[in-house]
């Protein structure tokens, strides 16, 4: 029987230091229900020690999860692993995962320790965590730049401390797999009492290759858990795609001769359903969720796949939770339908509120777009992620002119607090203009940091444009997204959107300072 790769999801965590990817309680909440519903060994639900909020996430993850590890970061210090114990305290099976600097610059730079302050200060960490839960993760920040004797020496001290899994990150994305894979088996046999735990990988992609990393790190160094992200989202370049190591591990089965638990038919709803929370868009060409992954436009190709599918595809796009009918309701459908194929989505809506917020927004949809597609169902489902007591700011309607050799003209019309505003600006585009004409009655002082427009559905000009619009102001940065058909639409859709989020009191759970 082959061994069993461990999947550590971190998008809760780390995907979520992501400038504008920071999420609400519910919001985090949602993420690791489809998680737990895609088989996700270990989920790292936060940082409990970093905000209030934080810890009421990991809490309230730690109380629903029943099927998954659910983990806490903490560093390596009392009162960081006590909150992360106390917050943990509801699971069913819960890790603390602590970490510190082992390079020579981040401990002389930034931690101003000396190695032999930093071992002791791990060996205390570990201790401490391990009295408080059985399962106790520990990584050296930056192992991957750290002296391999000094890191020898932490490591065999954390393991005789009670450390099950030994995490060797390349934080800043410097490794290369040959390299990265040799450094940890290289570790693996020196380190006295390395059979005593669990190896990790954790790779960032600053340069490309942190997908490459892991792999090498498990097929060259013997590890046997994965660190990585849903849709590969992270800080800086991002963190190791967990769709992309799933199926690799998967399809290359002969080659890695390794088993993974991950229900692999959820991994599109989970990228979808970060994509919407968080605003960042899923680059076509992404390998196993991108809108083209499995998308054929050459005439060889074409004429290969139609005689024998497996001559240019190497997955099948169900296996992963592509749709092989995309189009599935339109205006006469009913409620039951609608739910019907959300549950087959694997779409969860909170309560027959939630549900009938969406069917409405369905049947508003349906009357302007004769087909609806599974892509335009996500985005019905996900809402705008404002709760109704924080909704400040709402669409009403848009009006607007543009035309060659004129400048275009908005009028729009919007609730403030309940009340009706009207408001009217010209701009250097009909989008310009619109942006202009709300700020000219809300006088928000925020910044625009990204416009982003991207196609929900493919192949009709009826597609629902969806926009992200990216906003910061006084040190936060939220994201605002909108969908219609009607792009000028869903762009006053989403800056009204990213305003709610800017001003609502249900709280960023880990705010970028």
């Amino acid at each position: 029987m082959a061994e069993k790769l461990i999947i550590f999801d971190t998008t809760l965590r780390d995907g979520e230091q992501s400038p504008g990817a920071s999420m609400t309680r519910d919001e985090k909440l949602r993420i690791a229900r489809l998680l737990e519903k895609l088989r996700v060994d270990v989920i790292e639900a936060g940082f409990a020690a970093s905000s209030n909020g934080d810890f009421e996430a990991v809490r309230m993850i730690a109380s629903a999860v029943r099927d998954s590890t659910v983990c806490s970061l903490a560093r390596a210090n009392d009162r960081d692993i006590t909150r992360a114990a106390e917050a943990l305290a509801p699971a069913q099976s819960a890790r603390i995962h602590t970490f510190i600097a082992t390079s020579a610059l981040h401990m002389e730079k930034k931690l101003r320790m000396t190695p032999e302050q930093v071992l002791e200060q791990s060996r205390l960490s570990v201790r401490f965590a391990r009295n408080l839960v059985g399962d106790v993760e520990f990584s050296p920040e930056d192992g991957y730049r750290s002296d391999p004797d000094f890191l020898c020496r932490v490591l065999e001290a954390v393991i005789e401390e009670g450390a099950t899994t030994l995490n060797i990150p390349d934080t800043v994305g410097y490794g290369v797999p040959e390299l990265y894979g040799e450094f940890i088996r290289n570790l693996r046999e020196r380190v006295p009492n390395s059979d005593k735990a669990i190896w990790s990988t954790h790779c960032h992609n600053d340069l490309g290759m942190a997908v490459a990393n892991s792999l090498a790190g498990v097929r060259i160094g013997g590890a046997r858990q994965v660190e990585c992200t849903i849709n590969g989202l992270g800080e800086r370049a991002g963190n190791a795609s967990l769709e992309e190591i799933v199926m690799a591990v998967k399809t290359r089965r002969d080659y890695f001769g390794l088993d993974v638990g991950i229900d692999t038919s959820q991994i599109v709803p989970a990228s979808r359903l970060v994509s919407n929370i968080t605003g960042f868009a899923v680059q076509p060409n992404k390998a196993i969720v991108g809108a083209n992954a499995f998308a054929h436009a050459s005439g060889i190709h074409q004429d290969g796949v139609l005689k024998a599918r497996d001559t240019y595809e190497i997955m099948r796009a169900e296996d992963v939770g592509w749709s092989a009918n995309r189009i599935v309701l339109g205006k006469l459908s009913g409620r039951n339908a609608f739910r019907q194929r959300l549950d087959e989505l694997g779409i969860a809506l909170d309560g027959e509120t939630a549900l009938n917020e969406a069917f409405a927004r369905f049947k508003d949809l349906a009357d302007r777009k004769s087909e609806i597609f599974d892509e335009d169902l996500h985005a019905l489902a996900g809402g705008d992620g404002i709760e109704v007591g924080d909704e400040l700011y709402r669409f009403i309607s848009l009006s607007q002119n543009s035309e060659t050799g004129e400048r275009p003209h908005a009028r729009v019309v919007f609730a403030q607090s309940g009340q009706e505003q009207k408001a009217e600006s010209q701009g250097n585009g009909p989008v310009d203009a619109t942006v202009k004409a709300i700020e000219s009655v809300v006088n928000s002082g925020a910044e625009l940091l990204l416009f982003s427009v991207n196609s929900i559905s493919s192949g009709t000009t009826e597609s629902q444009g969806e926009v992200t619009m990216r906003l910061t102001r006084a040190g936060r940065i939220v994201n605002g997204v909108g969908a219609d058909p009607d792009i000028v639409v869903a762009s006053a859709k989403a800056y009204l959107n990213a305003l709610n989020k800017l001003q609502s009191r249900n709280e960023r759970v880990n705010p970028q300072p």
